[in-house]
This record gives C-alpha cells, structure tokens and sequence, in this order.
C-alpha cells in the first residue's frame, strides 16, 4: 500500500520542520505516510494546491505567505477558519472539495500556557504584525482572558482592520508603527511580522519591555532569533519561540487527518535539541 501524500506550502519553505514533525508523529501510531514540503510563489499557489489534490494528496498544512489564499481557495471552512478568514490546514474530501481550518491560535495558547507556564488572563498584550499570522491568534488571545490587546503594524490600514474585525473595542486597539515608543510597556509582546521570516531588521523601542514583560516569537529557528535578542537585551523576562506552538498546531493538524491526537513533548524535545 502506497504511503499517505501530505505537504507543507510556503514561500521561502527551507527552514521548515513540518516533514520531520509529521513523519516524527506518524511513527507513534505506526502510519506510513509521506510528508513534503512544496516551496509555491503567491502566482502559483492555487494552481500548485490543485495539482497536489489531483495528484492524490491527502492534506496540506499551509504557512507564510499563503494562509489568506489558501482560505479563499477552499470550498468548505471551519469555524476556526472563518473566524479568521486564514486557514494553515487544506484537507481533501471524499467527494473531492477542499476543506480549510486553522489550528494556529489553539496551538499557541496552548504552548503558552501549559509548555511555557505563560499566564494570559488579565494580561496586556502587544501584537507586532496583522497579517495572517497575526490573526490566526488573535482571537485566541482574547478567548484566553487578555485584558487588552494592543495591534500594531507598519501598515496602519492592517492593524485597523484586524481590530475592526475583531470587534470589540473595549479590550483591542490600533496604532501606527511610529507610536511604539509611545505605549509603554507589555505583560507580553507577540512578533507577528514576516521579517524574521524574510530576514529583515525589525528596529523596536526597549521602552516595550520591563522585567515582567515576556517575548513570544510566532517563528522559530533563525527566522525568531532576531526578535528573541532584542527582547533578552530589552529586559524581558522570558523570551520564546515558536517552535512549541508549531509542534501542537501540527499535533492538531494530524488528529484531523489521522483520527489520533500524537504526544508532543517527545518531538518537541527532539526538535528543540536539533535547532538549538
């Protein structure tokens, strides 16, 4: 019997360890599959999407810069989804239409939370970007019992759009990037942005950031280094990547697929030891 076909679409798609998560998770329940990961410009996303549909693949996880599109795309969306209007999972119906979900702010509280010991209730959070990556959690946050969450972007007209969709403007607020050194400081800063991704400099004022303040990088690897450093050198309390979070959103991606939730921890730790 031929291996279950699964991918990862993203651009740049590199760094990413999704294979070996998936493949890592497979092995717990014994499930042979094949995990890729399939590098798509925006141009050719849909159509590259398609083709491995056609080409029998079972289920996509998708990430930067495609989690928009790939909502647009799909024919049926979860409640997770349309919530947010991104979807970071694709997975293909018996009858052949593509379903979209996303499991990115599940994952990530639950990383906080329970991985990390990170408090959330009453909270005030910073969120750094407001693109698809920002709202696939920010909603989680707010369902987590944040107290405020401030969203900031280097396109204002985004982070106005984000907290317009959010809708409720007794916790959530938008301001220009520019207005940074003006806000104080954060129970938690959340970097959202593609820069570290892109491998950008992402200049912040340390006026952010007292000794309470925890850092959270939705990246991991080198593409949160950066954000990491700053956040250490400001101060911070505490400052965490990304890769826990991927961990238990793929956890969720593979019980959608497979019927069966895989322990994190153990790869987790793997992983951890491996991008150290």
């Amino acid at each position: 019997m031929a291996p279950l076909s699964f991918a990862v679409f993203g651009h740049p798609i590199k760094h990413s360890v999704s294979p070996p998560i998936h493949r890592a998770f497979a092995e717990q329940f014994g499930i042979a599959l094949e995990y890729r990961a399939i590098d798509a410009a925006p141009a050719e996303f849909n159509d590259a999407v398609q083709q491995f549909f056609a080409d029998a693949g079972r289920g996509a996880n998708v990430t930067l810069p495609h989690k928009a599109a790939a909502f647009a795309l799909a024919d049926e969306r979860s409640e997770a989804a349309t919530r947010v209007g991104t979807a970071n999972v694709l997975t293909r119906l018996p009858d052949g239409r593509l379903a979209a979900h996303n499991t990115d702010g599940a994952g990530m509280v639950r990383d906080m939370t329970e991985r990390h010991g990170i408090a959330l209730r009453s909270k005030s959070v910073l969120m750094l970007g407001a693109g698809g990556a920002a709202r696939g959690v920010a909603w989680n946050l707010l369902d987590a019992g944040v107290q405020t969450l401030t969203i900031v972007n280097r396109s204002r007209a985004s982070a106005d759009a984000l907290a317009g969709l959010i809708e409720d403007a007794e916790r959530v607020q938008s301001h220009d990037w520019q207005q940074l050194a003006e806000l104080g400081c954060f129970d938690l800063i959340v970097h959202a942005t593609s820069a570290g991704v892109l491998g950008e400099a992402l200049p912040l004022p340390t006026s952010l950031v007292d000794e309470h303040t925890i850092g959270y990088d939705l990246s991991y690897g080198a593409a949160a280094a950066g954000f990491l450093a700053w956040a250490k050198s400001a101060g911070a309390r505490q400052a965490v990547d990304g890769l826990g979070m991927l961990l238990e959103t793929a956890a969720d991606t593979f019980a959608l697929w497979h019927g069966q939730r895989p322990q994190t921890e153990p790869v987790y730790q793997s992983m951890r030891r491996q991008t150290a």
